[in-house]
């Protein structure tokens, strides 16, 4: 590891931080009296428009993206994992126009008690426990594995740097320790220059990533290619862009990475979930997500608010740029070292010796390690009790779900008393988490004179998301929790019980992180969409109501989350093979985002009917916070539409 790439990292990471925790301890200490809540969760409630924007992109790009979306990107889902930017960026902007104007009117700390105000205090109640479990135990752990999973990667020859636990360890002391200090003013501004890093530190990649796809070998490249059509001797004739549209060419059916849209049998996205399932994550996340939405409900006023969150689309239209392309590229440039990665998981659980457990496999290791594959197969026949049915013909697909269906007969309690074998694990053929890791340490790291800017970029985005859902989980905990049992708590005594929070829940998750490694998770990514799918149907259908349904009865804000949390885990734990098994779905399995648009209609439905029998005889009077600007912004509605027909462009161009 050069000198110089470590101390100018270390000398701009402190420095950055420094700066937050200064501005944080400014606003807090200059806060009025019985005020100081406010300057410590929300910022005073002063946070002008740049801050706002720049503030939701470095929340929400962290390693999250830069691991978990290229990951997915360098499997087979290429483009498609875009929507999740590109269509963010359509919902940023309805959230700036009707969510937005709502929560800054009553003058909101946190989404749950908007839920109060409406529905009543057990809705704020259900939805606060709700919260905290998603944002702890999903996002929270999720992002300090993803950061922990490029520091181990790009340091591979570091002690301590060089294991994920450590590393895990590392990055959740400094996140706690600058939102202990500074609070969301904190946040907001080591965010401003952490999300302009980042989005530079991103382009950076992105071209160094081509610049070296042009040089490479057209031999090793063909072998990544999705159509075996292509020749080495097109590829050397190709220049980068050429190379990389020839790599991934095809239709989306025959495995074409550089599409929007996915067959209706895609088990991640298909194109069933653009048209309802994949936009309830998106109004979920941006719109009623707490450590998101705090940022707006900091803003100086309405305009400022909507002009940041403009701002912010804006952004996300460049994200798959700097993300999803890359990740794809690692896939042609260094699928050897994603099979390395894969090979070092599987050693971590595979055994020859095993008699016990099974073993579940992705195709990609059928087809890489054809042998072992064979011996997993028998061994998983040997545990159910039942002989194979492939042949020396079968496919790899074949191979692969026939050694999975034995598995599930193993795993299946054979009578009363007399369980099923545990699973050890799945086998992967490529560890496609290590993308932009592998990315990193190839491009990036031989230049140290900038490879310092961008590990900082991204490890301070990594600091700054963890930072922010800390800060966001401590303010449910302190105000929809403890408030409500200290009702005469002063202003000081909740700043520092959100500080205590912020401990305990960084101290949690830094202990769930490591486990994310599992190969079991399936990918970083959908572990954490697939999680959120138990609570955001439900919660976008009562939020929804509560602002646009004023006869919608007061039992409903407890009752549609409950009601979601119940059919989502039915769905998941088996009453979705039940629907695909009697043949009414369309596909061999219900997709995590179609069983988000499931659960969304169901639960929709439910509200209507109950609206409709028994509607609150009066509409609920919200409270209003005399404080606050609410003039809309025309130069962000004007913004809005460009963004719109920008989005319009490119599903149009990557269709």
């Amino acid at each position: 590891m050069a000198i110089l790439e470590v101390t100018l990292f270390v000398i701009f990471v402190v420095a950055v931080i420094g700066y937050g925790i200064y501005q944080g301890n400014k606003t807090t200490g200059e806060a009025a009296e019985g005020e100081e809540a406010s300057g410590y969760f929300l910022a005073g409630r002063g946070l002008t428009w740049w801050l706002v924007g720049f503030s939701l992109i470095a929340a929400n790009i962290s390693t999250e993206q830069f691991v978990g979306m290229s990951g997915e990107a360098a499997d087979w889902l290429g483009m498609a994992i875009a929507s999740y930017e590109w269509m963010a960026a359509v919902t940023l902007v309805i959230v700036a126009f009707i969510f937005l104007p709502k929560f800054l009117k009553a003058g909101i700390y946190t989404a749950p008690e908007f839920l109060e105000y409406r529905y009543g205090k057990l809705s704020r109640l259900v939805m606060a426990v709700a919260t905290l479990v998603i944002l702890v135990g999903v996002p929270t752990a999720s992002v300090i594995y993803s950061g922990a999973k490029v520091v181990s990667v790009y340091y591979s020859d570091i002690p301590i740097l060089n294991d994920l636990t450590y590393a895990c360890w590392l990055i959740a002391g400094l996140a706690a320790l600058y939102v202990l200090i500074g609070g969301l003013k904190a946040c907001a501004w080591t965010d401003l220059v952490w999300g302009a890093s980042l989005i530079l530190g991103g382009l950076i990649v992105a071209y160094f990533a081509f610049d070296k796809l042009g040089s490479m070998d057209a031999a090793e490249l063909a072998k990544t290619a999705t159509l075996k059509t292509i020749s080495v001797e097109e590829l050397e004739a190709a220049d980068s862009v050429t190379r990389f549209q020839m790599l991934n060419a095809g239709t989306a059916a025959e495995g074409g990475k550089l599409h929007m849209v996915r067959p209706i049998n895609d088990s991640k996205i298909p194109w069933s979930a653009l048209l309802l399932g994949l936009w309830i994550p998106n109004f979920f996340y941006w719109g009623l997500n707490q450590f998101i939405i705090q940022r707006t409900l900091g803003s100086k006023s309405l305009a400022e608010g909507q002009k940041g969150i403009i701002f912010a689309a804006f952004l996300k239209l460049i994200v798959p740029f700097i993300v999803v392309i890359p990740g794809i590229l690692a896939f042609n440039m260094f699928s050897g070292d994603l099979q390395s990665s894969a090979s070092e998981k599987n050693s971590t659980f595979y055994s020859e010796e095993n008699t016990t457990q099974w073993y579940g496999v992705k195709e990609a290791f059928v087809s890489l390690k054809p042998e072992v594959a064979a011996k997993v197969l028998q061994h998983n026949a040997t545990l159910a009790g039942e002989a194979a049915t492939t042949t020396a013909s079968s496919s790899a697909a074949e191979i692969a779900a026939e050694i999975n269906r034995l598995g599930a007969v193993a795993g299946t309690a054979k009578g009363e008393g007399v369980a099923g074998a545990p699973k050890a694990g799945t086998l992967a053929g490529y560890d496609y988490d290590a993308a932009f890791p592998v990315l990193l340490k190839n491009l990036v790291k031989p230049y140290p004179y900038i490879s310092w800017f961008v590990l900082a970029a991204i490890f301070g985005a990594v600091v700054s998301s963890l930072a922010s859902m800390l800060n966001s989980a401590s303010t449910v905990a302190t105000m929809d929790f403890y408030r409500q049992i200290h009702k005469s708590a002063n202003q000081k005594t909740l700043v520092n019980v959100g500080r205590v929070f912020v401990i305990l829940f960084v101290l949690i998750a830094a202990y769930i992180a490591p486990m994310l490694a599992s190969p079991a998770f399936g990918g970083i990514f959908t572990f954490i969409q697939e999680f959120q799918g138990f609570i955001s149907p439900g919660v976008l259908v009562v939020f929804l109501l509560g602002v646009l349904v004023p006869q919608a009865p007061k039992f409903l804000g407890w009752s549609g989350i409950l009601l979601n949390v119940f059919l989502y885990g039915a769905l998941k734990f088996g009453l979705g093979d039940v629907i695909v098994d009697s043949g009414l779905w369309f596909t061999t399995e219900i997709s995590f985002l179609d069983r988000m648009g499931i659960c969304f209609v169901v639960v929709l439905a439910y509200c209507l009917i109950s609206t409709i029998v028994k509607p609150l005889k009066e509409p609920v009077v919200l409270p209003v916070n005399e404080n606050m600007d609410l003039v809309s912004s025309k130069l962000a509605m004007f913004g809005g539409v460009i963004v719109i027909a920008l989005t319009a462009g490119l599903y149009y161009i990557f269709w």
